[in-house]
């Protein structure tokens, strides 16, 4: 009798299992149906009806419910140089906005504004800092790759 080479014998079983598949359970699951297999077959396709869920719109940051603490951080390199504007309410209820270089400098302060008014104060000095840094980055950026051009004699 002859033996029989195990790699035949897993290959056999594979062809098998790949000939008749396991069935897939389909678990119903409110409103969609998701297909639930055994170990083997799990990367088989999920099964999913017509309907598709709902899906609750969130922003991916909170909005602040009172404007009081809002805080955002300039761009750059280094803490010691970086902007940061802070949202404070003042004792007559109004909102005043700090901004402050480092860590350890005086604020400036902008205000009396209304909450949304300081809010919309820090996001457009915020955005106008980023712009400002991206310009500043790319003239270095670019400077450096003209200085590389006239070293290498090309200019």
């Amino acid at each position: 009798m002859a033996e029989i080479d195990p790699t035949d014998h897993a290959l056999a079983t594979i062809a098998s299992i790949l000939e008749h598949p396991e069935p897939v359970l389909v678990v119903r699951d409110s409103a969609t149906e998701t297909a639930v297999a055994d170990e083997q077959a799990v990367a088989q396709e999920q099964v999913v009806t017509d309907e598709h869920p709902v899906v609750e719109e969130q922003p991916l940051v909170p909005e602040h419910t009172d404007a009081d603490g809002y805080s955002k951080v300039g761009p750059g390199p280094m803490v010691a140089i970086r902007l940061k504007w802070t949202v404070h309410r003042g004792d007559d209820g109004q909102y005043y906005v700090h901004e402050t270089i480092g860590e350890q400098s005086a604020p400036v302060v902008s205000g009396p504004m209304t909450s949304e008014a300081a809010v919309r104060f820090v996001d457009a000095q915020e955005e106008e800092a980023n712009k400002r840094f991206e310009l500043l980055r790319s003239e270095i950026a670019g400077r450096s790759s003209l200085a590389d051009y006239e070293r290498k004699g090309e200019a």
